[in-house]
């Protein structure tokens, strides 16, 4: 389920955007967007020089699941931040798994071509 996504929205091609362009994308209002920095770490814009916020493409990924958690599966804000850390922790140790695993078997390898 890593890679369904609970909405279908297009995202541009690009590497950063600034708030009015991810508002226009999500469909929220800046203030909003705002709002949610300060409620979910996962949302990190960084600041340019001249300190607009500029949004990676993961933000925004991010920012669309929010959305689609309060809005379409009408959670509460600390479900919602609840939601995200379970499901990051799970990922983080399915991961965590996955690369030993990788170790393991590079190892596996490493012994078979040793003399």
């Amino acid at each position: 389920m890593r890679n369904q996504k609970p909405y279908h929205i297009k995202i541009p091609d690009k590497l950063y955007f600034k708030i009015g362009e991810v508002s226009e994308i999500s469909g929220l209002p800046s203030h909003v967007l705002r709002f949610w920095e300060s409620e979910f770490k996962k949302i990190k814009p960084r600041r340019t020089a001249s300190g607009q916020r500029s949004y990676t493409r993961k933000d925004i990924e991010t920012i669309l699941q929010i959305k689609h958690l309060l809005h379409g599966k009408k959670f509460t804000l600390e479900g919602a931040r609840k939601y995200l850390n379970a499901r990051n922790e799970s990922e983080s140790l399915s991961e965590k798994g996955l690369l030993a695993e990788l170790k393991a078997e590079l190892k596996s390898i490493r012994d078979m071509l040793a003399p």
